[in-house]
């Protein structure tokens, strides 16, 4: 299209310097006395034409014969810049096929350019410069030459501006803290990543490595945060994030040296997981290790970490399996004798729910018992003794058996019933 018209505009010059120069009787005269020159005025016309498109080439070629030098040094920056970056993709090429020590010596080659004084200063140097080194520092460590490869990084975080390539400069520190934590060298790990911005510090990437800094410290509390935030951010699966931070979590209650550590990690879980039962027999089974039931005084009351988990475990009561019942049973029974009377009442009030259910018989017996109620606590163990599969549960119910038939004095009663003790499992 742009053919046609220039095609259009071209006859219509050529039918407009026909119409006026093809008949036209027109002259110019000049006069410079003594002399008279009459030219034809379309011959003017001509002269003028071609003397303005000399003129205006001879102030063109005088422009590009100035500018000759300029160009001259564009072009040669230019090819500066392509080899430059033509190593430094070569590098990274190499060790992308594991040629390691092509890697290097491509990489050395980019930086030797760069480092030439009088080079000119391609765009992007500081990237570059970084990326090079990070391509040699990879391929170094893939090697193994740990001396070089640090030296190499180094190298590449000595920019001249390091303001002016903030994201390059990131990358290198968190390459360099992955590696010392891959060495289990926590130190020089938190010392790198406290190098980096506060934005960088937030990233995914650098939380991911602030989670293996806190599980190589054993710091469980420091894991847990990083390991909640990284699932906040969905950089986990729903699946993966749940296993790791209830293995974190149990890890944290399994360090609990006291009541109040305990407590700490208990309120320290969010959302549903506040209500979950299991967690809660978790916490009483380490309120059990930790001697917290003798440990307090005789009707005092019950520590806050162990009142909020036998709260939250008895009401995930029903949805707990069998085995989780027995066990939540048997911690339940250090606390017995300090249950309020609310709590015999809900134990009362289960049992009658669910009359065949044999734990509960073991539970409201061993509290009727807490309380010296010593009918309601035999009728309910002997129940319990009858349906309760062979276990410590079982052994427990003979042996509270055969103490309540030593209190009232029935001898034979108590031996059959240490006797069936020893025959549980224990």
């Amino acid at each position: 299209m742009k053919r046609v018209f220039g095609w259009l505009l071209l006859a219509a010059l050529a039918v407009a310097a026909a119409l006026l120069m093809g008949d036209n009787p027109a002259m110019v005269s000049l006069f410079w006395p003594p002399w008279r020159v009459d030219l034809s005025f379309n011959l003017v016309v001509v002269a003028l034409v071609a003397g303005f498109a000399l003129l205006y080439g001879a102030l063109r070629g005088v422009a590009v014969l100035r500018d000759l030098p300029r160009r001259a040094r564009r072009w040669r920056a230019l090819q500066h810049e392509r080899a430059t970056v033509g190593l430094v993709l070569q590098a990274q090429a190499h060790q992308l096929a594991g040629r390691f020590v092509r890697a290097q010596t491509a990489a050395r080659e980019a930086i030797e350019r760069l480092r030439q004084p009088q080079a000119p200063v391609p765009p992007f140097q500081g990237e570059l410069w970084m990326l090079a080194h990070l391509v040699a520092a990879e391929s170094a460590h893939a090697l193994g030459q740990r001396a070089r490869r640090d030296a190499w990084l180094r190298a590449g975080l000595a920019v001249p501006q390091p303001a002016a390539v903030p994201e390059a400069r990131e990358g290198l520190l968190l390459r360099a803290a992955e590696w010392a934590l891959e060495a289990g060298d926590a130190a020089a790990a938190a010392a790198t990543l406290a190098e980096l911005p506060q934005g960088a510090a937030r990233r995914i990437q650098a939380v991911r490595l602030r989670l293996r800094l806190a599980q190589l410290r054993r710091d469980t509390q420091a894991a847990l945060e990083m390991a909640r935030l990284l699932a906040k951010h969905r950089a986990l699966s729903d699946e993966a994030a749940q296993t790791l931070l209830r293995g974190l979590w149990r890890q944290a209650v399994r360090e609990a040296v006291d009541a109040e550590a305990l407590l700490a990690v208990w309120r320290g879980l969010q959302g549903p997981e506040r209500h979950d039962p299991r967690r809660a027999l978790a916490v009483l089974q380490r309120a059990e290790l930790l001697g917290l039931p003798t440990a307090a005084a005789e009707g005092a009351a019950l520590p806050r970490v162990v009142d909020e988990a036998i709260r939250v475990a008895w009401a995930g009561y029903e949805t707990l399996a069998e085995e989780e019942r027995q066990e939540l049973a048997l911690r339940l029974e250090a606390w017995l004798p300090r249950l309020d009377a609310g709590w015999l009442a809900r134990l009362e009030e289960a049992q009658r729910r669910a009359p065949q259910e044999p734990t509960l018989q073991y539970l409201c017996g061993q509290a009727f018992r807490a309380r010296a109620l010593w009918g309601k606590a035999q009728a309910l163990l002997q129940q319990a003794a009858r349906s309760l599969p062979p276990g410590r549960l079982q052994r427990r119910t003979w042996v509270a058996l055969a103490e309540l038939a030593q209190q009232r004095g029935d001898e034979a009663a108590a031996v059959h019933a240490w006797q069936q003790a020893a025959r549980a499992e224990p």
